[in-house]
């Protein structure tokens, strides 16, 4: 009987390391290279990762970007959020559910989703991150939906790395490796390792769940 046990363990070993190992690489780069699910300015990225929540337990959680720039092995997301409505701030607004994550993900291509510009999201004192008259009139695609990414000016993408360590700083917030999202699936952040450069920090990775263009 333990005979038995040993062998079907051995055996579901052996499958998981070839799905993780094989499969799943071999997976990827087939989907990366169609064009529904390339990586280029303007896609979705999905991804989930496991950790913890500030007590001894673990937990999921989700995200869902928006590819804003790439500029060379540097490639910027913004997490897409929803403006809270007046007076009404929610946590949920802020935060993707496990509900909300498995909408995007069956939804992303028929939702309207309108990048706002960082700095119109503070122009109006006491509402920040909420649905205001300002940001009717400027984004009219909001009346469609709440939902919003972080964008930056055109002027700003596709421009050469500060060398001034405070800017650098600023400069690598969100931005991933492209080469780690092509090879490996992997979301790979930029770090500050130094006050010098950034440098990719594999740690940190998570793995990507899915990536779907417009």
């Amino acid at each position: 009987m333990k005979k038995i046990i040993l062998i079907s363990l051995l055996i579901i070993a052996v499958f998981y390391v070839l799905k993780q190992f094989v499969y799943r690489p071999y997976a990827w780069k087939k989907a990366i290279n169609s064009p529904e699910h390339k990586l280029q300015v303007g896609s979705f990225i999905f991804s989930k990762k496991r950790g913890s929540n500030g007590s001894q337990s673990m937990q999921n959680y989700y995200f869902a970007f928006k590819v804003i720039e790439i500029n060379g092995d540097l490639v910027r997301l913004s997490v897409i959020r929803k403006l809270s409505d007046k007076n009404n701030l929610l946590q949920s607004d802020f935060s993707t559910t496990k509900e909300a994550y498995k909408n995007l993900k069956q939804n992303i291509q028929n939702l309207t989703i309108t990048g706002i510009l960082t700095e119109d999201l503070y122009k109006i004192d006491g509402a920040t991150y909420t649905i205001n008259d300002y940001l009717r009139s400027k984004y009219p695609d909001l009346k469609k939906s709440r939902y919003y990414y972080q964008d930056i000016p055109a002027a700003k993408k596709n421009t050469a790395v500060p060398t001034n360590p405070d800017d650098l700083i600023m400069y690598y917030d969100l931005v991933y490796s492209k080469e780690e999202i092509i090879k490996n699936g992997r979301l790979s952040p930029y770090t500050m390792t130094n006050r010098t450069k950034g440098e990719i920090d594999t740690g940190l990775s998570q793995d990507i769940d899915l990536i779907i263009n417009e």
